[in-house]
C-alpha cells in the first residue's frame, strides 16, 4: 500500500500489513541526544558509528541542504524554512513561504548552489499559493540565517491540478553545475478501478497518466535537468530526452514515465541519474503477486520508464477500458504510443527502459532483504571515498562505489554493489539497528559524515520523532557523546534548574572529558551546573564534551520559560492501586494554572474505563485525551500504520473518512467481524471502485480491534464526570488481567510568547493478585511453570538477604499482605520494607523450617500484617533467616487485603 506522498492506499478501509515501530526517533535513543551503535550485521566493525540527534520535533520535513559551514536548512511542506545553526546548535525559522498545501503539495524541495559560498543562492520547488495550480521552481539569497525575499527569482512554473491527489515528489540536486528536479505525476489515483490511470474518456483527462507522465509536453511524471544561469533564467544542456527546440517535447525532461520519483541522487563520477519511484495498487496479476512494484532505477542516459503501461521488468498493464470495464492487449514495451486524447506531446515513445531493484507487497524473491508490506522506496547517494580526502568521518573503503537506497516504511537502508559495468550486484543492510522513523533524505556531507532527515510517526503532522540525524564513522579518536540531564523545561520565570553532563560518554578508553555550558552569550565550564532563567522567552542551552584528543560531541536542550505548565490533579480517598469486588472508588479532578487563572470545568478531558491488559496500558495512557481510552492503544496501533494516507477522521481523502464509516454501519448486527474480514482480505465497491488491497499479515485480533475502534468514532460517549463515586463491576466474570484507567488532562491556553502547554496524570486500579515473579527488580530464581510444578510458576532460591523490589505500590487500606508459600526450605522471615531494602519497616511474617516435614509439603497460605502504612510507595520484600544459608521457602504469589472489603 502507498501512503501520502506516494505511499497510496486504497478508498476503502486501509490498514497496511507493516510491522509495529518504536515511536522514539530510532530505536536506541530515549532522551539522550547520542548513542552509540554496538553492532552491524554486515561491512566494517559498527563499533566505530556514532549517530547523533541534532533536531527533532519538525513539522513534516521534505528535504535538507547542509551548508558549507555545516548549517541545515530544512523545507517544511507547509512552507515553513527551518535553520539549524551547527555553531549554536539552535533550530530557528528563517522564512514562512506561501504555499498550497492541500494534497501532497506544499514546500517540497530545497537545494543550495554548488557555488554558495560565494552566490548565496538557495532553490525551492513548491506549490504556489492562490488561486493558480502552479508549482515554482524559484531561487533566492540566503545571508546569514536571512532569506532575502525581495532576491526571488522565479526559473520554473509547472502546471498541476489540485482537484485530486496524489504524487508531487518536488525533490532538488545538483550535479557538475545542473540542477535535477523531480515532478510527481499529479494524477487522480482514486477511481483507477484496479488498473493503472489511462481514462482516456472525455473530461477525464486529470485521471489519465497519458496526459502526464507519458506525455511528452508536460513536466509532470518527469525528472527535469536543467543549467540555471546568474540572471535567474535558465539553460537547457546538452544530452536531454528532447532537441532544444521543443519541437518533440519539454527540452528541460530528462526522465519520462515516472509515477512519483520522490528521492533522487546523481552517481558523482558516472553521472547516472538514480530514484526511488513509489508504485500504485493495481489489481492486474503480475511476477510477484500483483503489479504493484515500487523501483530503484538507474537512468545512464535520457529515457523512458514505462509508466504507465509497464512496472517493474517491463512487464506489461493491460490496456483497460474504463468505458467499457474490458481489458485489452497492453502496450510494446520497445515500441510505446501514447495514442490517448488526452495527450497533446508525441505519440511514439522512446523504448520503455526496465527497472533496476523492484519489489511489491509480498516477500521478494529477486531481491529478500527489502522484506514486506507498505513500501516506499528512497535513493539516496553513491560513495565513493577519494571524494572525502582527509575527512575525518569519511566511510571505509568497503563502501566505495555502493548506493545507499532507503526506505520510508520499511524503515531500513541499504547498500547496493554494483559491478564493473554499474550493474546490479547484492544489496546489503546498512547499519541495521538505526530504526529511523520515516526517513525521507539522506545526504553525505564533506567531513564524510551521513545526515539522515526522518519524516516521524504521524503524516500531515509535527512528530516528536521526527528531525536531523548525523552519523559519524570514526578510525581513531572517536568524539564523546554529549548528554544532558536535567529536571523540566518548562515553567515561569524566575526558572532555576540544575543541569549535569555525567551522563556524557567517551569510548576511547582513556580519555579524559571536560564540559562547557553555553547559554546564551554566558559560557560555564563544569560537569555540572545551576542556572536561573530571569526572563520569559525560548532558550537554547547547549552542552560541548571535549576530549583531550580535540574530539567533541555536543548536545542542545530546549528551556520554554513563561508559562507554567498545568497542574492536573486525581484525589481519591480510595487505594490508587488496586479494586476489589463491591468496594467503590472515589475521585475528584482537579486543575491549577498560574497563567490561566479560573479553569473552565468543560476544558478538562477526563476518561474512566475498564480495558484488558495486553492492549498496550503505556500507549493508551499518552495516546489518549481521556474520553475514549477504550480503544486509546487501538488508535496509537493505528497512527502507526500507514493508513492515514487515505482516510482522515472527519473528511473524505482518497478514502471516506473515519467517521463516515462508522456511521454507515452503525448499529449493524455483525458488522465488526465483517469489517475485520474486508480489511485482511482487501476488496473494493463498497465506496467506489479504488481497490483495497489485502493485508494477510495483519494479525485477525489487531483488525478486530482497529474496526471496533473505527465503529467507535459515531457513537456519542457520555462526559466522564470530574467528581464521582464509581461501583467497579465491569472486571466481575473477566479474570485476573484487567485494570480500570482514570485520565485527566488539561491543555492551558500559553502565555508569555510561549505556546499552550498539556498535563495530564491517571491512576491505574488492577487486580491485588501478584504474581511474584512480576518483580521489577530482585535477586532470587524464578522456577517456570511446568507440568511437574503443577503448572505453577514461583520464586526460589530464597536465601538470606535476597529480595525483591515492586514499583509504587498503595498500601492506602491495606491491612494484610497474603502470601501463597511452600515450606521448602530451612524457613525464616519476609520482611516488608518501604523504599529500600533497609527502609522503614511495614511489617513482617515468619516461615516454618520445612525441612523437618517427612511428607511433600503442599502450598498454603499466610497473613503479613501491615502496619498503618499510607500511599504510594516502593515495596521490598526482604527475607531473612541469619543463622543458616540455605534455600528458605518458595512463594507464588501475594494478595493485597483491603480493610474495607465488607
Amino acid at each position: 500500500m502507498k501512503s501520502s506522498f506516494g505511499l497510496l492506499l486504497a478508498a476503502g478501509l486501509c490498514v497496511a500489513s507493516v510491522a509495529r515501530h518504536d515511536t522514539a526517533l530510532f530505536r536506541e535513543v530515549d532522551n539522550a541526544r547520542s548513542v552509540h551503535i554496538t553492532s552491524m550485521s554486515e561491512g566494517p566493525d559498527s563499533s566505530r558509528f556514532t549517530y547523533t540527534k541534532l533536531v527533532s520535533g519538525l513539522d513534516e520535513p521534505m528535504e535538507m541542504a547542509i551548508l558549507p559551514n555545516y548549517d541545515v536548512v530544512v523545507a517544511e511542506r507547509k512552507g515553513a524554512v527551518r535553520y539549524f545553526n551547527n555553531a549554536t546548535k539552535e533550530l530557528s525559522t528563517v522564512a514562512q513561504l506561501n504555499v498550497f498545501s492541500g494534497i501532497e503539495d506544499g514546500l517540497l524541495g530545497v537545494a543550495v548552489d554548488p557555488d554558495f559560498k560565494n552566490n548565496n543562492w538557495i532553490y525551492f520547488y513548491y506549490g504556489l499559493g492562490g488561486e493558480k495550480s502552479i508549482s515554482q521552481l524559484a531561487r533566492f539569497e540566503l545571508k546569514g540565517q536571512s532569506l532575502v525575499r525581495d532576491s526571488k527569482k522565479v526559473l520554473l512554473e509547472v502546471p498541476t491540478q489540485r482537484k485530486y491527489c496524489c504524487h508531487s515528489a518536488g525533490y532538488i540536486t545538483f550535479s557538475d553545475g545542473l540542477l535535477y528536479l523531480s515532478i510527481g505525476d499529479n494524477t487522480n489515483a482514486e477511481e483507477i478501478e484496479g488498473h493503472t490511470p489511462i481514462d482516456e474518456r472525455p473530461g477525464r483527462e486529470l485521471s489519465d497518466d497519458q496526459a502526464a507522465t507519458a506525455n511528452s509536453n508536460d513536466f509532470r511524471g518527469k525528472i527535469l535537468r536543467i543549467k540555471p544561469e546568474p540572471d535567474g533564467t535558465y539553460s537547457i544542456p546538452d544530452g536531454n530526452l528532447f532537441p532544444k527546440d521543443g519541437s518533440q517535447g519539454k527540452p528541460e525532461i530528462y526522465v519520462m514515465g515516472v509515477r512519483n520519483p520522490f528521492r533522487i541522487s546523481v552517481d558523482p563520477k558516472t553521472k547516472y541519474l538514480y530514484w526511488g519511484d513509489v508504485g500504485p495498487d493495481t489489481e492486474v496479476p503480475g511476477s510477484e503477486g500483483k503489479m504493484s512494484y515500487d523501483e530503484i532505477n538507474q537512468a545512464r542516459k535520457p529515457g523512458f520508464f514505462g509508466y504507465p503501461y509497464f512496472l517493474g521488468d517491463n512487464e506489461v498493464f493491460p490496456d483497460y477500458d474504463f468505458a467499457t470495464k474490458k481489458e485489452g492487449p497492453g502496450k510494446d514495451p520497445q515500441k510505446p504510443v501514447n495514442d490517448s486524447p488526452h495527450n497533446t506531446g508525441v505519440r511514439e515513445l522512446p523504448p520503455a527502459q526496465p527497472a533496476w531493484i523492484w519489489y511489491g507487497k509480498g516477500p521478494s524473491k529477486k531481491y529478500p532483504l527489502v522484506g514486506k508490506g507498505g513500501a516506499s522506496a528512497m535513493a539516496g547517494p553513491v560513495y565513493y571515498s577519494d571524494l572525502y580526502p582527509n575527512a575525518p568521518y569519511k566511510l571505509p573503503e568497503y563502501y566505495n562505489g555502493k548506493l545507499f537506497i532507503f526506505e520510508w516504511i520499511r524503515k531500513w537502508i541499504m547498500a547496493v554493489t554494483m559491478d564493473a559495468n554499474g550493474n546490479y550486484a547484492r544489496m546489503e543492510p546498512f547499519l541495521p539497528q538505526l530504526k529511523v522513523v520515516a526517513p525521507i533524505d539522506m545526504q553525505i556531507a564533506p567531513d564524510g559524515a551521513i545526515y539522515l532527515l526522518a519524516y516521524g510517526t504521524n503524516w500531515f503532522a509535527r512528530n516528536t520523532d521526527s528531525g536531523i540525524i548525523r552519523v559519524e564513522y570514526a578510525e581513531g579518536n572517536r568524539n564523546p557523546i554529549a548528554t544532558v540531564s536535567t529536571s523540566k523545561t518548562i515553567g515561569a520565570a524566575p526558572f532555576t534548574v540544575t543541569l549535569s553532563a555525567k551522563g556524557s560518554k567517551d569510548y576511547d578508553e582513556g580519555d579524559q572529558l571536560t564540559y562547557e555550558w553555553k547559554i546564551g552569550a554566558k559560557k560555564l565550564v563544569s560537569e555540572e551546573i545551576k542556572h536561573t532563567f530571569t526572563k520569559p522567552g525560548i532558550y537554547n542551552v547547549v552542552l560541548s564534551v571535549s576530549d583531550q584528543h580535540g574530539g567533541r560531541g555536543t548536545a542542545t536542550t530546549e528551556f520554554k520559560i513563561g508559562n507554567t505548565p498545568p497542574d492536573v490533579k486525581i484525589l481519591t480517598k480510595a487505594n490508587r492501586s488496586f479494586y476489589w469486588d463491591n468496594v467503590p472508588f472515589d475521585y475528584k479532578i482537579t486543575v491549577t494554572d498560574k497563567e490561566d487563572g479560573k479553569i473552565e470545568p468543560s476544558k478538562i478531558h477526563a476518561g474512566f474505563n475498564y480495558l484488558a491488559f495486553g492492549k498496550d496500558l503505556a500507549g493508551a495512557l499518552s495516546g489518549s485525551e481521556g474520553e475514549n481510552i477504550r480503544y486509546a492503544a487501538t488508535a496509537k496501533l493505528y497512527s502507526s500504520l500507514d493508513c492515514k494516507a487515505c482516510h482522515t477522521m472527519e473528511t473524505k481523502s482518497i478514502g471516506p473518512a473515519l467517521k463516515a464509516i462508522s456511521k454507515r454501519y452503525e448499529g449493524k448486527p455483525d458488522v465488526a467481524d465483517m469489517l475485520a474480514r474486508k480489511i485482511i482480505t482487501g476488496g473494493s465497491g463498497t465506496w467506489g471502485s479504488y481497490p483495497m488491497p489485502p493485508h494477510a499479515d495483519l494479525p485477525e485480533k489487531d483488525a478486530k480491534e482497529i474496526a471496533g475502534y473505527i465503529l467507535s468514532l459515531s457513537k456519542t460517549s457520555s462526559r466522564t464526570p470530574l467528581t464521582a463515586q464509581v461501583k467497579l463491576t465491569e472486571h466481575v466474570g473477566k479474570g485476573n488481567e484487567g485494570a480500570y484507567v482514570l485520565l485527566a488532562s488539561y491543555t492551558d491556553k500559553g502565555a508569555n510568547g510561549i505556546g499552550p502547554q498539556k498535563m495530564a496524570t491517571h491512576i491505574v486500579l488492577r487486580n491485588p493478585l501478584i504474581q511474584m515473579e512480576d518483580y521489577q527488580e530482585g535477586n532470587v530464581g524464578v522456577v517456570v511453570a511446568t507440568q511437574n510444578t503443577g503448572f505453577v510458576s514461583y520464586i526460589s532460591n530464597i536465601t538470606n538477604g535476597k529480595y525483591t523490589r515492586f514499583n509504587q505500590i498503595d498500601l492506602t487500606h491495606i491491612k494484610n499482605i497474603r502470601f501463597r508459600i511452600q515450606e521448602h526450605g530451612a524457613g525464616g522471615t519476609i520482611e516488608l520494607r518501604q523504599d529500600a531494602r533497609d527502609g522503614m519497616l511495614l511489617g513482617k511474617v515468619d516461615i516454618t523450617d520445612g525441612r523437618l516435614e517427612d511428607l511433600k509439603i503442599g502450598w498454603k497460605e499466610v497473613l503479613l500484617p501491615v502496619n498503618s502504612a499510607i500511599g504510594v510507595h516502593d515495596l521490598y520484600l526482604v527475607f531473612k533467616n541469619e543463622k543458616i544459608k540455605a534455600p528458605m521457602f518458595h512463594i507464588d504469589w501475594m494478595y493485597f487485603e483491603n480493610d474495607l472489603n465488607p
